[in-house]
Formats: C-alpha cells, structure tokens, sequence
C-alpha cells in the first residue's frame, strides 16, 4: 500500500521529514545512554525505528480508510470501551518512574493515553456532527462534558496531568466552535475563579514534584543542582548551539547532563546539535501541520470531517508547541513529548495513524469536489 493520490502532498511530506529527523535525534540522544544500559548504541533507535514502520502502515492503511467508517456506533463503541479497558487496566501495573502509564508486551511498552485521546477525539466529533443544533440543551453538554471527564480523569490519575489536561483543552476549542451558549461560557469561568484555586491547591501545591517545577519556573536559577537541574540543562543545550549547532551528535549536554534527552527534552538537543535554524526549521513543521490540517478540515463536507480533522491537527500540534514551551522555560517542566521525533513508540504509532486518518480527510475532499 503506497500513497494515495489526492490526499495531501506537503503534510504527507512534512510529517515524514519530521519523523524522519526524530529518528536521527533519537540515535543520536540515546546512544551513549542505549550503550551504558543495554550495550548496544542502536537498542533505542531500532526500537523507534519498528515503530516508526508501523506508524506508516497504519497511515497509509487509514490513508485508505474512508473516515466516515469512524461514524459506525459499533466502531465507535469498539474504540471508546478498549480504550477505556485500556486505561483501567495500566493503573494496576505495577509503577514506572512513580507513574502508572504504560503495560508490557514482551517487552513492549504500550502507553493506552496515547490512543484514549485519539478515540475521545473521534467520539467527539461524531458527537457534535449528531447533536451541534442541540448542542446547548444541558443533556448533551452534561453528557459530552462527563465523556471527556472520565477519560481525562483516567489519564490525570496514572498520574498524567498534561496529557489529560490538553485532551480537556481541546475539547474545550471544539465545543467553543460548535457554538457554545455564552452562559456556559461564563459559568465555566465562574467555576474557574472559585474553584481554581482549590484544585490548584490539591494537585499542584499539595504534590511536592508538581510544586518545586512550579518554583522551578518562577525562578529557574533558585535551585541549580536540584528541582531547576533539567530545565538549566536544557538553557546550556539551547545556547550552546548557537545559529548553525555544533552538528549531528556532537552534543554534550545528553552526556547525562540533560535527563530525557532523548525523550521530552529532546528539542533541547536539536538546538544544540543543529541551531537556531534547525530548532527554526522544526517549529515551522508544525506550524505548516497547522495550517494543512485546518485547510483540511475547513474543506469537509460534513461536519463530522470538520471536527475530526480540526482535532487532530489541533491534538498534534498543541502537543507540539506544548512541548517546546516547556523546553524553553516558557511553560512549567511536564512529561509531554515532542510528535513525530521524541522517544516513544506508542505516541509515535498515534500520531502517525491520526495524520492518516487526515490525510484520508483530504482525499475524500478532493473527490467530493473541494477546489484546492
């Protein structure tokens, strides 16, 4: 199965350049770690590398797939009850680094929050494709709001707070566009003020990891060997690669000086390794993933294409620009990982099988007679 004419050239293109590059960086910021671990300097490249095959065949496969198959009651219930099933089951494993995010397969991680928020998404869609003229009676915002709350709550307790906190963020913008009453606006904002500080007050100050990143943000130079460690780090990796970078694998902060240097700090090595221009080159990626996918999705016929293709652009790159804020020190430190290039197999394998679904998207456009 090869590519499908029709269907977008520059964001087929652009998205395989990207993940291309993630698996250069991912060789290059793993090998030392890879080597001192498990001998062998590819062990973590060959395993993105599986992934990265099978991310394609699931693009190119859903790239085949009409999108309207995902509007099938009996598909969607398929993916909401596994993924669910899914994400119930991680939390009795046993922990990872603190957390209870990922199961194993011989070996394989699989990270279930990565596909809930891909099976949310469609559910989402297909909900405001039925129901966008009822959308502001209290029973289907109750109900679409208790959907995303359930999942979302699901993925906070492994615990994830970023993840589940960008899968409400973007429900957020679609009801937004569905044409959401003003007066649950308001209350949303009501809610906000009064019960805002509370709940920052219980998952942020009262966490103590979640607390010193806080503090670290506020002040990156108040705790230099401790809490603030990675994020100074990743300073040193973003100066020191200057305009041009000091070239591919030459960089010395994923020496164990930068933690996740392969993984959700992994931008702070394109910095150092290839400069402000590469650094340049990646952010404008996603900026055209952007502007494709909205393109795309501003063509559907339906509206079911429109909300799903405005989700899953907006899914990948918030993700995106997410994480490149955190590595800047603009956002506060989050374990949430750059698409297409971090470390990562079961982010890598979604992103690549939404860009399909997508990419399907404007092919359907193209055949219903949307002018380019």
């Amino acid at each position: 199965m090869a590519y499908r004419p029709g269907s977008d050239k520059v964001l087929f293109s652009t998205v395989g350049l990207l993940t291309a590059l993630g698996l250069v960086m991912v060789y290059s910021a793993s090998s030392v770690h890879a080597v001192a671990t498990h001998g062998e300097a590819s062990y973590f490249f060959l395993r993105q590398l599986i992934f990265a095959g099978i991310g394609f065949a699931a693009l190119l496969g859903f790239m085949h797939v009409d999108y309207h198959f995902f509007q099938n009651t009996r598909v969607l219930k398929i993916i909401l009850f596994s993924t669910a099933a899914a994400l119930i089951f991680v939390l009795i494993q046993p922990a990872v680094n603190g957390a209870h995010r990922w199961f194993f397969v011989k070996g394989i991680s699989i990270q279930p929050s990565e596909f809930a928020k891909l099976g949310v998404l469609i559910f989402i869609a297909w909900y405001m494709h039925q129901y966008e003229k009822d959308i502001n009676n209290p029973e289907r915002i109750t109900a679409i709001c208790a959907a995303v709350v359930i999942f979302a709550g699901l993925i906070g307790v492994e615990p994830d707070m970023g993840q589940a906190f960008t899968l409400c963020l973007i429900a957020a913008i679609l009801l937004l566009m569905a044409g959401l009453a003003w007066r649950y606006i308001a209350g949303a904002l009501l809610f906000a003020v009064v019960f805002g500080p509370v709940l920052f007050y219980f998952l942020v100050y009262r966490s103590d990891y979640r607390w010193k990143r806080v503090l670290a943000y506020l002040d990156p130079e108040a705790d230099l060997t401790g809490v603030a460690w990675q994020i100074n780090q990743s300073f040193i990796a973003i100066g020191s690669g200057g305009i041009f970078g000091l070239g591919p694998g030459d960089s010395k902060q994923k020496l164990y000086f930068l933690p996740e240097s392969s993984t959700d700090f992994i931008f702070a090595i394109i910095c150092e390794e290839l400069g402000f221009i590469g650094a340049a080159l990646v952010v404008a990626a996603f900026l055209i993933i952007f502007y494709r996918g909205m393109k795309i999705a501003m063509k559907s016929h339906d509206r079911f294409g429109f909300y799903l293709g405005t989700g899953i652009t907006l899914m990948v790159t918030l993700q995106g620009f997410i994480n490149i804020s955190m590595v800047l020190g603009l956002l506060p430190t989050k374990g949430i990982a750059l698409p297409f290039i971090s470390q990562g197999g079961s982010s890598l394998l979604m992103n690549l099988a939404a860009i399909g679904i997508l990419l399907n998207l404007s092919h359907q456009n193209k055949i219903e007679g949307a002018v380019e």
